[in-house]
């Protein structure tokens, strides 16, 4: 009789198991109808094909954070498609499209719109003399398609190798309720420099090296990203296999781990991320008083998947690249571009742009909720 009993038990778990209700929260298109259970798989993106409904491509020649970034992000599938369940965001030279000479002093027809975001402000009717970002890329989002609050995350993805591409797999704020970057916050899980022989300090800070990092602060010169940043060393490089990249993100902590290896934790105190970053002695207000112990990182955010290239900020001055010098200083601005341009003798072998290997490529993302 207890044996039946038993048996009876675990038929009517099966049959009517019991939702516990998770903090995990999600929005959009393709978020999960209905209550969310603990242990609900509520996105998969195994990328079987690129479905131009849940990601939305950027377009601009603006860079990210106005830092002179190199590339011209597109909708162009010679720049993001997927391949045997594999999505390829691929750097490629626009010399290659419109001409050498274009790069330097081209002109666009763009007719009576206006649709070519610039460092300059938009082209309009007719045409007008630029210099035109050196390299097409894709930066994808699931911004109002799917977004979420809580969660663990898993991304498989393998880097590419390439001096100074600057992949990424990261997600940031969908409301920006504590306002602009970086006071909504910004979540990396996979970003790393694609040069094979970029060091610091002793430490290869290209291809060997990949951070995990939250973003956070009143504005970018007190982003207090080093309090939240963990840089993790792979003397065989990211790029020579895939990797899982995940993220457990609960109401008290981010917890960052890579191939199920613990990378880094992080607990705010009882003054949450203002008292985490001493912020109380720049004379700004707590922007997070109003928010939980976890703000900003208390909103849905949504992902973001990109291949960045060069720019005045995440390649350092003083790091040494053992092959040939950094072809530009950080302090050149908007001239940054051009030189390195002219060094392309230089880095575009290290792309192998023939093969795959400068491609960012992910074969799936994942979030499991609470």
């Amino acid at each position: 009789m207890y044996l039946e009993l038993i048996l009876v038990f675990i038929l009517y778990s099966e049959v009517y198991s019991v939702c516990q209700k998770s903090v995990t929260t999600a929005s959009g298109s393709y978020a999960p109808a209905g209550t969310i259970c603990s242990g609900d798989l509520i996105f998969v993106e195994d990328f079987n094909e690129l479905r131009l409904d849940l990601w939305n491509h950027e377009e601009t020649l603006g860079g990210r954070s106005s830092n002179n970034q190199f590339q011209w992000y597109t909708n162009n599938r010679n720049n993001s498609f997927v391949d045997n369940g594999i999505l390829h965001i691929r750097p490629t030279l626009v010399a290659d499209e419109y001409g050498e000479a274009f790069l330097y002093n081209g002109t666009i027809d763009l007719g009576t719109t206006c649709t070519t975001p610039l460092y300059d402000g938009c082209l309009r009717k007719g045409t007008k003399e630029i210099i035109l970002n050196p390299i097409k890329s894709a930066r994808i989002n699931t911004n109002n398609t799917f977004t979420f609050k809580y969660g663990k995350v898993e991304v498989r993805a393998k880097a590419p190798l390439g001096d100074w591409l600057w992949p990424a797999v990261w997600m940031n704020p969908h409301l920006q309720v504590y306002s602009s970057w970086p006071r909504s916050g910004e979540i990396d899980l996979m970003e790393s420099r694609g040069n094979k022989n970029l060091y610091l300090h002793q430490t290869n800070i290209g291809v060997e090296q990949n951070g995990c990092t939250l973003h956070w602060g009143p504005n970018a010169i007190y982003d207090r990203y080093k309090y939240t940043h963990f840089p993790k060393n792979n003397k065989d490089g990211w790029n020579t296999k895939f990797h899982t990249y995940q993220l457990e993100w609960r109401p008290e902590n981010i917890t960052f781990f890579i191939d199920n290896n613990f990378i880094g934790v992080v607990s705010p105190p009882t003054g949450g991320f203002w008292e985490l970053g001493k912020l109380n002695s720049t004379g700004f207000t707590n922007l997070w008083e109003n928010g939980t112990n976890l703000a900003p990182f208390d909103q849905e955010f949504y992902f973001i998947c990109n291949i960045a290239v060069g720019g005045t900020s995440f390649f350092s001055d003083m790091a040494s690249n053992t092959e040939y010098a950094k072809p530009w200083f950080n302090t050149d601005g908007r001239a940054s571009m051009t030189k390195f341009w002219k060094a392309e003798d230089d880095w575009l072998p290290t792309w192998d742009i023939a093969s795959d290997s400068s491609h960012l490529q992910i074969d799936y993302i994942k979030v499991r909720a609470l």
